[in-house]
């Protein structure tokens, strides 16, 4: 097990405030959020940001579409542990605003939150959110690659609550991958045996990618170091680390963690994959020396079912090297032993195997990627009680644990297996 850490006072305190705030919110939320009862199509959602940087702020300008188009949705609160950036998004969208995200939660007008902090704090808010009775759009990826413990943890919160959880792996809005799971299911490509897939651009998130607000920001009543360090090691303030927090180990993984989940959702939910059985990890700083994390990274993963997911990816060149579904993101390649499923343009494409009798097709791709569909997907299945979302928490889970592994095998130079019986990761 690679998950040893212990718990410490500051996590102590937290989950006490955790327990806490869940007892609270609770008692305060309306009957709607403490029910499972299926909600009127039209009926307004109160939505609360945790988050208020660059993606945070994205997500409040879809929903400020949707409200704009009819649909029945309001931005009732935002949080963020920098009281500046809080303002300023409750400036220009409205709603109440925290810098703690334990109040909003107590917000009896919040009904779903979206989540878009640091990668090593969506565990620990997504339980708190559930808990609390709200519904949960989380921003990938699920959790930090240290995690795991975590990860399963949070994953069986959300299955025990009932709430309505997606993975902001909006992706997953291409009807293609729904398609190719249908027809991969029907046996068109026969046994999988091999995916493809990738992700290149070009971006090192250091002076240029992540800019800082203020050099001269300082913890205290605008600015909560503690809250932004979560579980991460104890580290005193150091403005880089606290606005460009996806250049260090303690909060970001770079490629692997933070695009691979847009690359690998796919080909995982294609497949209808269970954990893997091992996974192996190249790569490194070979390009941008500043930051901790690498920006080239490959992996292999291999799967008990017998197949074998290759995924590659720079952050040093943006050339897709394949047929480009999205910016950056290699479109897979799904081999089987009677054909390969390849994606071009508006069009899934089969190729018959060498010596099959089959014939080649094309399928037209019903619907291409859509956030603003994503997001009203997603409200749609929280008015319905309908946890099926496009990204469901399980397979956040799986996916996540084979990415967790090949971080993890990374920097210890050795191969990643997984026991499904205990369910742990094994070096």
């Amino acid at each position: 097990m690679v998950d040893k850490s212990k718990q410490t006072r500051r996590q102590f305190i937290r989950d006490v405030g955790t327990a806490a705030v869940a007892t609270v919110a609770a008692a305060r939320q309306p009957a709607r959020a403490q029910t499972a009862g299926t909600a009127g199509a039209n009926e307004r959602l109160g939505i609360g940001f945790i988050g208020c940087g660059g993606r945070g702020s994205n997500h409040m300008e879809y929903v400020s579409k949707l409200k704009a188009s009819g649909n029945a949705v309001e931005i009732v609160a935002v949080c963020d542990t920098y009281r500046p950036r809080m303002e300023k998004a409750a400036a220009k969208f409205g709603g109440k605003g925290y810098m703690d995200h334990r109040e909003l939660l107590e917000d009896r007008n919040v009904d779903v939150v979206c989540i878009s902090t640091p990668d090593h704090i969506h565990a620990a808010q997504v339980i708190d959110a559930v808990r609390a009775g709200k519904d949960v759009y989380c921003e990938k990826p699920v959790t930090h690659w240290r995690q795991f413990e975590l990860t399963r943890k949070m994953t069986e919160e959300v299955k025990k609550s009932g709430r309505v959880f997606i993975l902001g792996t909006q992706g997953m809005s291409d009807s293609a991958w729904h398609q190719a799971r249908r027809l991969v299911k029907e046996g068109l490509i026969g046994q999988p045996v091999h995916v493809e897939c990738g992700y290149f651009r070009v971006g090192d998130w250091g002076e240029r990618g992540m800019p800082i607000d203020d050099p001269n920001a300082r913890p205290g009543k605008d600015l909560n170091w503690e809250a932004f360090l979560g579980d991460a090691p104890k580290r005193e303030f150091d403005v880089s680390r606290y606005f460009r927090w996806r250049m260090y180990e303690d909060y970001s993984g770079g490629p692997v963690t933070d695009l691979f989940p847009h690359t690998l959702t796919p080909p995982a939910w294609i497949l209808d994959v269970a954990f893997p059985s091992l996974v192996v990890a190249t790569g490194g700083k070979f390009r941008y020396s500043e930051r901790e994390i690498p920006d080239t990274f490959n992996m292999l993963i291999d799967y008990p079912e017998k197949y074998t997911v290759a995924v590659l990816g720079t952050q040093a060149n943006d050339f897709p090297g394949g047929i480009a579904r999205g910016a950056g993101n290699r479109s897979p390649v799904i081999r089987g032993w009677e054909g390969t499923l390849t994606f071009v343009g508006q069009d899934i494409v089969f190729t018959p195997a060498a010596g099959s009798k089959a014939a080649p097709r094309k399928i037209p791709v019903e619907k291409p990627e859509d956030v603003l569909r994503y997001w009203a997907d997603f409200l749609d299945c929280c008015r319905r009680r309908d946890v099926n979302t496009a990204s469901p928490v399980d397979l956040a889970f799986k996916v996540q644990t084979a990415l967790q592994m090949a971080m993890l095998g990374f920097r210890e130079g050795k191969v990643a297996r997984f026991d499904r019986d205990a369910m742990k990761i094994l070096l």
